[in-house]
């Protein structure tokens, strides 16, 4: 199994060999290094990795004793694997060739209190014929169904927060591998906003 931690940088478009525009996102992944390995001691196996670069004085001391002289890491992440890894091994880009299918996962993009036309693509009420002050409400939400009390039941699709939840998206090509930029460019988007941390898997 193949696995990385990159960076959010950007969209873009490529051409391909007969002209097609190919939409891209680039993404960061300098360097991942292993932190430990997991096996029978944790009853399962997989490999911690660090990812990103922290200013020291902003790691808690048990973290610094954990990555030692390995680095000082902004991110730690865990994959579960069965194959061999050692402690200080570092894996980049070049696990990854052009044509290879992925996932990637992250944090979507946040987008605070929304309403139901929004977040659930509610249609709203008609624009004419005697609607006043509701034409982006979401109607009435309890008593249907012959529910005791007309109370509203568990799953109602309403108005609250949207975005912010982990998202993964399959089936993404990798478009192109830069491994002296430690850069890849995957085709389609990807989950989150510029910066956001992402799992790469193949």
């Amino acid at each position: 199994m193949k696995f990385l931690l990159g960076e959010k940088i950007e969209m873009s478009q490529i051409f391909d060999a007969k002209g097609k525009v190919i939409p891209i996102t680039l993404i960061r992944a300098t360097p991942n290094v292993v932190l430990a390995v997991r096996g029978d001691k944790e009853g399962y196996k997989g490999i911690q990795m660090g990812f990103g670069e922290r200013k020291e004085k902003n790691i808690r001391k048990p973290q610094r004793g954990h990555f030692k002289d390995l680095g000082s890491f902004r991110y730690v992440k865990e994959f579960r694997t069965e194959d061999l890894h050692e402690r200080g091994e570092k894996i980049d880009v070049s696990v990854f060739k052009e044509g290879d299918t992925v996932k990637v996962s992250g944090v979507s993009k946040s987008k605070g209190f929304q309403g139901v036309v929004k977040r659930h693509g509610f249609h709203g009420a008609p624009a004419t014929h005697g609607t006043k002050h509701a034409h982006r409400q979401p109607g009435g939400i309890g008593g249907s169904g012959g529910r005791a009390g007309g109370r509203v039941a568990k799953g109602i699709r309403m108005a609250g927060r949207m975005g912010g939840e982990r998202v993964s998206v399959r089936n993404l090509k990798i478009a192109k591998v830069d491994v002296e930029n430690n850069m890849l460019a995957i085709s389609g988007a990807v989950p989150g906003r510029r910066g956001t941390l992402l799992e790469i898997r193949g």
